[in-house]
């Protein structure tokens, strides 16, 4: 998980910077990860990086375990980012912990998620040019890239940070959300991200009276003040996070990257610049200022003793949320909002391809059959991955049903992409109104879940499910011989919470029942029919 802090003219205690810095990283815990790291500005060294293998509690004990005075300090400007890593390349350790280095004086530092596919090659090049490596993973090339590209500018070439930034990435493959700290740009942070998710949070002393955020591209660099979002010399406060659940106890005003943004915060004032402007993907030339409508209790714990037990638990309020307002069950309708305009196109399509991964796709195998009763349409079911690797026929009669819960899950995201340039009608399912996967849909309606809290089963595939069954019901509704059948499927959702609170309260049975089976070798689970999508969620 990523997160970074620049505060603005905004005076701040060390002490409360690295507070900050460790408290997003704990907000990040329950992604799993293990090692933790972070970057600060230090009075004598430069800059302070401390990394450790473990828990960020043990990182805390590290970079609090100096002297104390130093901490006491005022800074008025000060840039610091963090990260909680899930070794991907090279073994849980402190030296292939993040941040990573471009060296030992430190001239640029980047922290990372997601993989570089093409770092060998990087590597190998960057070793010919006598740069020497210490870690085991692929994120070193990145600072070590950008120092070389930096240190070779032409001679009379004047390099800004994102300039510098932009040069990186476009020597980059694979999927990324990085964020950019560098001595040769002092008091300044680059964010960009590719197929990894990444939003900035804003803080102000005075109410953010913007909603959206101009961008730029290169042709506009030198008349770029009307691009950003300036704060006129006042203090200010930014957040950089992989995921929602690091900010809100800071700030309710977030910007959602979208992927090639590179977002900078040069004196205060936050740009977007993107390197070109692509007439097919670049739809909006802003990004919108929403605000996160979380509360902090969602993200805790609470009296549960894992996030997951809070999830499990939480399941029946989730359902209930995501009907209010959506299903009158006293005259047994779903309304949908944006997708009454487009019912007809759907009635009328020639198939209907819903495209997922992972346990969003199981809830399109749970919900297909009803989907197929209720349109009299056919239904298919892809994997986003497979669907891109097969290039699958799609036509403008077709209708693609996209699920998400983060809105940026890269194989669906790209496959949403592709179906869109084949013309076809797209209608999504996600958790995360401004996320990139939300605003590339032409009809979409939010899923209203509790924030995720957890990265292991089992996600919340109750609500997936009812957001089909309430789609599937709008489908059918018009239909004068599907009417009897919409209206008992509405009565049994009106029903379900109550029926797994139920379910729930037998949760000293089931816990006997798992000590039993936890230990055996090997457990052959059976069903068809809806039946089969639990047994491959519980797979």
């Amino acid at each position: 998980g990523i997160f970074a802090y620049l505060n603005f003219l905004c005076a701040c205690q060390r002490q409360k910077i690295y507070e900050i810095l460790l408290r997003g990283l704990e907000r990040l815990e329950y992604r799993g990860y293990d090692s933790a790291g972070i970057a600060v500005d230090y009075p004598e060294e430069g800059v302070h990086i401390v990394r450790k293998q473990g828990k960020v509690k043990m990182l805390r004990g590290i970079v609090f375990d100096v002297e104390k005075a130093e901490y006491s300090s005022i800074v008025t400007t000060h840039v610091g980012i963090a990260h909680t890593r899930w070794a991907t390349h090279g073994e849980p350790s402190e030296r292939n912990s993040h941040p990573q280095s471009s060296g030992e004086d430190n001239s640029f530092m980047v922290v990372h998620n997601g993989i570089i596919t093409n770092f060998k090659d990087i590597k190998l090049f960057l070793e010919k040019e006598n740069y020497t490596f210490t870690s085991g993973t692929d994120t070193e090339v990145i600072p070590k890239l950008a120092h070389y590209i930096y240190h070779h500018r032409e001679e009379d070439e004047t390099l800004t940070f994102p300039e510098v930034v932009e040069r990186v990435i476009s020597q980059l493959e694979g999927a990324f959300a990085l964020v950019f700290k560098s001595t040769m740009f002092p008091k300044q942070i680059v964010a960009v991200k590719r197929g990894s998710p990444l939003l900035v949070g804003i803080k102000s002393e005075r109410d953010i009276s913007m909603d959206k955020v101009n961008i730029s591209y290169n042709r506009q660099r030198q008349n770029s003040g009307d691009t950003a979002f300036n704060i006129s010399g006042q203090s200010a406060e930014y957040f950089f996070a992989s995921d929602a659940s690091a900010l809100i106890e800071h700030t309710d005003r977030v910007i959602y990257l979208e992927d090639d943004d590179v977002t900078s915060i040069i004196d205060g004032s936050l740009r977007i610049n993107r390197l070109q402007k692509h007439a097919k993907t670049d739809e909006t030339a802003s990004r919108q200022i929403t605000t996160l409508r979380l509360q902090l209790q969602e993200i805790m714990k609470g009296n549960y003793s894992t996030f997951m037990e809070k999830e499990i638990h939480e399941q029946p309020d989730s359902i209930m949320n995501t009907m209010r307002g959506r299903l009158d069950f006293n005259t047994d309708t779903v309304r949908l909002g944006g997708l009454l305009s487009h019912a007809n196109a759907i009635k009328r399509c020639r198939r209907i391809i819903v495209i997922a991964s992972g346990t969003s796709y199981n809830s399109g195998v749970a919900t297909r059959q009803l989907l197929e009763e209720l349109s009299d349409v056919p239904v298919v079911i892809e994997l986003g991955s497979d669907f891109l690797d097969r290039l699958c026929p799609v036509f403008r009669d077709d209708v693609c049903i996209f699920i998400s819960q983060s809105g940026e899950t890269a194989d669906t995201l790209n496959a949403l992409r592709y179906c869109k340039s084949r013309g076809a009608l797209l209608v999504g399912i996600t958790n995360t109104v401004g996320s990139a996967y939300h605003v590339k849909l032409i009809v979409v309606f939010t899923s209203t879940l509790v924030l995720r809290s957890v990265s292991l089963v089992p996600r919340p595939i109750p609500v997936k499910i009812v957001s089909m069954v309430m789609l599937s019901v709008m489908i059918g509704s018009d239909s004068i011989s599907k009417q009897k059948r919409c209206a008992e499927i509405i009565q049994g959702l009106k029903e379900l919470p109550d029926m797994i609170k139920k379910v729930l309260k037998k949760n000293d049975e089931i816990l006997s029942l798992a000590k039993e089976l936890y230990e055996e070798k090997s457990l052959l689970l059976m069903g068809r029919g809806y039946n089969y999508a639990t047994c491959l969620e519980v797979h």
